[in-house]
Formats: structure tokens, C-alpha cells, sequence
């Protein structure tokens, strides 16, 4: 998980300017790094409430503008009430039908033009996810033993003519 964590946000760079989500954010460490590479406002969205402590506590040191909301995924999705140069998902490897997280990220205008959609799911889940999801497609994906990151960029209509 380091390694792919080091690995993600070297080929990510430097996040000055950008809007960064990190949704099943765990203990914050996605978010974290985000926001020590730029990226302001950093969002994170933990539904498990048991984490929100641990979290806060690692975001504590955290200067740049952040914000943990403790709720279901697809209910903060919903809500449409922001929308990010980045968006990470690492949902656990458990959940059943991840693309379910791209198609509310597109419903609800989660990503700007030209951003990021980046999801970490188990290596056997990669003949699930499509090349492209409208207005979304595939620019790179990256495979770390049994996980895979796949990056997905928000094009404008322009750029698909």
C-alpha cells in the first residue's frame, strides 16, 4: 500500500491549485498526502464513524483547508454540492459493484473538466470497469501485486470532436 501510495502521488505531482476528495478515506493518509503536495480544499468522506477520531487526529497537523464528512459515499455523492480536480476512491475490496461509484461521480458532477477520477480495486475487478464512461476515459492504470489504480480523465465535448 505505500508503495502504491508513493507511486500514485508521483505520477499525480505537485497538487497547488487542485481540489482533492478522497472518498473511503480510512485513516486520512490519501488526503493527507494530497494536502501536503497542494492540493486545498482537501475533502474526505469516512462513512465508518469508529474512524472519524483517528482521522482527525492525523489531520491535525494538516494547514490547508480540509474537511471530513462522515457519511455514506453515494449520500455525500448526491448531494452534488461540490465538485474536485481529483477525486480518490479506495472502496473496500469487499464492496460488490464498484462501478457504481464512477456512475454517481457522473451523475452528480463530482470531477471538473479535465480532472481526475482514480480508483484502487483488486486486480480481478479490472475486466469490470470499461475503458470509458461518458464523459470519462481511461488515460492510465498502474497494477501493484493484487491491487489496480485506474485513472480516468473528465473530458469536455470539445475534446471528444
Amino acid at each position: 500500500m505505500d508503495r502504491m501510495r508513493e507511486s500514485l502521488f508521483a505520477i499525480l505531482g505537485d497538487l497547488s491549485g487542485l481540489s482533492f476528495l478522497d472518498l473511503y478515506s480510512g485513516s486520512g493518509c490519501v488526503a493527507i498526502e494530497a494536502a501536503s503536495r497542494g492540493a486545498d480544499p482537501v475533502h474526505l468522506v469516512e462513512m465508518d464513524r469508529g474512524k472519524k477520531a483517528t482521522i482527525e487526529s492525523n489531520l491535525s497537523f494538516v494547514e490547508e483547508k480540509h474537511r471530513l464528512f462522515t457519511m455514506d459515499v453515494f449520500r455525500f455523492l448526491s448531494a452534488g454540492a461540490y465538485s474536485y480536480s481529483i477525486v480518490y476512491a479506495d472502496p473496500p475490496f469487499p464492496m460488490e459493484e464498484k462501478t457504481k461509484i464512477i456512475d454517481a461521480v457522473i451523475r452528480n458532477g463530482g470531477v471538473k473538466e479535465h480532472g481526475l477520477f482514480i480508483i484502487h480495486i483488486p486486480a480481478e475487478e479490472r475486466k469490470l470497469w470499461n475503458d470509458s464512461y461518458d464523459p470519462f476515459r481511461l488515460i492510465d492504470e498502474r497494477k501493484y501485486g493484487r491491487s489496480v489504480l485506474l485513472f480516468y480523465r473528465r473530458e469536455n465535448v470539445q475534446d471528444r470532436q
